[in-house]
């Protein structure tokens, strides 16, 4: 089970973005993460006119990674740190390590 998922509102620890807020676009193999509004890069792209697309510079996400996000809690209004645990019932769930609320409600 991972720890930050796919529609995550996370906090920014480190980079440039410090301290800025977003939701988890997508979550690649290597450890990188998507985030709505952070890590935005311009990309130099050439024209095609056969596709009629044009040139320009695009403002683009680019991925960050995992260990420089922290997931947003809500109740204490900070970025906090997730831990796993197992229910009574077999179920694997995510808590806060603050204060020991699920993640998953």
């Amino acid at each position: 089970m991972q720890k930050i998922k796919k529609g995550d509102e996370v906090v920014v620890l480190a980079g440039r973005d410090k301290g800025r807020q977003g939701v988890v676009q997508k979550i690649l193999s290597k450890g990188r993460t998507f985030v709505e509004g952070i890590n935005l890069v311009k990309k130099h792209t050439k024209g095609n006119p056969q596709q009629g697309t044009a040139g320009g510079i695009l403002e683009k996400e680019a991925s960050i990674h995992l260990s420089n996000i922290a997931v947003f809690n809500p109740l204490t209004k900070k970025a906090d740190r997730v831990g796993i645990k197992t229910l009574e019932d077999g179920r694997k769930v995510r808590y806060f390590k603050s204060n020991g609320e699920l993640v998953d409600v």
